[in-house]
């Protein structure tokens, strides 16, 4: 193998601060401000414990040893699919990731003549679900209801169905999208697919952590919404909430779902005692929505006009090489907070972001903000 032209391309991007790295495991004493752990469960050794008493070697499986089309060990599966019919009054099916369900689930549906507009900053997973589509694509610029309902104007005649696709909170800014604009304008064209992802709302928002459509009372207007374990149910796959119709046509038509190896039975067994605690976690929600308000406030000098409304902040610092050096400078403070370079945000928005979970107090925060103020002189 000729390797030059991979190496090139490394020295290339290395040069623009833009080269990835691994990151070693980092030392216990320093506040982690860049999981996903929005809720404290997977740093809980004391949720964990409770877990194992209530759980007996019997009930222990490690792998599916198969497909979920071919395993012959459902209840752990149809346990956790229960639980999350109940809680959302919707049809459930498990997949083995975020990534898994929009890469299967986009495919899927954009079936015959169909036309995708998304918003401008989704998530990769969801571009890469509309490349292996192959069906007509536009965006719509970022949280513009208007540039949508233009769009939708222009293209409804012409397609069978179009499929509108946003996130609930968006992992880069931390802003939410305007649900009740996109219902509104699901209502106004009858042929659009509302797809709204809640990777980043799930656990976190809602009175019972289901997300920003719970929030909002709005979960039965939405044709698809999309939930994911691995962040704050610190646990692993995801889920998509639908109709009955549409849950039969993904088990026989989502090749991600259909041709992977199902979650492990285990897995499933801790998700579903993580989401039994996570609908008991109101008042942790709204301490963590208090924080994130607060360095929200605090940083909007910096932020310009980008404004989170959830527990990820970002912190605008405008070149690769300075979020990188303001990364390793909040390390020798005591920090864990990671650089988020180009391509990943627009050129011109690099920045640090801070992924807040419950355990990190407002005290933390104030504190925390003193040091981001001595720091951006």
């Amino acid at each position: 193998m000729n390797e030059k032209i991979f190496g090139t391309y490394l020295q290339k991007i290395e040069q623009e601060g833009n080269l990835r790295h691994i990151p070693d495991e980092s030392e216990a004493n320093l506040i982690d401000l860049s999981s996903n752990d929005y809720m404290g469960i997977a740093s809980n050794r004391c949720l964990f414990d409770e877990f194992y008493s209530q759980c007996p070697k019997s009930r222990i499986f490690m792998s599916s040893s198969a497909s979920r089309l071919l395993s012959q060990r459902q209840k752990d599966y149809t346990a956790l699919e229960q639980l999350l019919h109940d809680l959302y009054r919707k049809e459930i099916l498990l997949f083995n990731s975020g990534y898994h369900a929009n890469t299967g689930i986009i495919p899927a549906i954009a079936t015959g003549k169909t036309l995708i507009v998304a918003d401008k900053l989704v998530h990769a997973s969801i571009i890469d679900g509309i490349t292996l589509s192959r069906r007509d694509f536009l965006r719509f610029r970022h949280n513009d209801i208007s540039h949508l309902d233009t769009i939708l104007t222009k293209k409804s005649l012409e397609y069978d169905q179009i499929l509108v696709i946003v996130e609930s909170i968006y992992s880069m800014n931390g802003d939410i999208c305007d649900l009740k604009g996109l219902i509104a304008l699901k209502e106004k064209y009858p042929n659009t697919v509302l797809y709204v992802d809640e990777a980043h709302g799930f656990g976190v928002r809602g009175k019972y952590g289901l997300g920003i459509a719970e929030e909002l009372g709005l979960m039965q207007q939405i044709d698809i919404i999309i939930g994911t374990f691995g962040k704050a149910a610190a646990s692993m796959g995801a889920f998509a909430a639908t109709s009955p119709v549409l849950k039969k046509f993904l088990i026989n038509k989502s090749r991600s779902f259909i041709f992977s190896t199902a979650l492990p039975p285990f897995s499933c067994l801790w998700t579903k005692f993580v989401i039994e605690k996570l609908t008991d976690m109101n008042s942790q929600r709204k301490q963590l929505l208090a924080t994130s308000e607060y360095l929200n406030e605090e940083f909007k000098a910096y932020n310009k006009n980008i404004h989170s409304q959830s527990q990820i902040v970002p912190l605008i610092i405008g070149d690769n090489h300075k979020a990188i050096n303001m990364s390793e400078e909040l390390k020798r403070q005591g920090y864990i907070a990671l650089p988020i370079r180009k391509p990943t945000v627009p050129e011109g928005t690099e920045r640090i972001r801070f992924s807040l979970n419950v355990n990190f107090s407002m005290e933390q925060a104030k504190q925390l903000s003193r040091v981001i103020k001595a720091l951006m002189v």
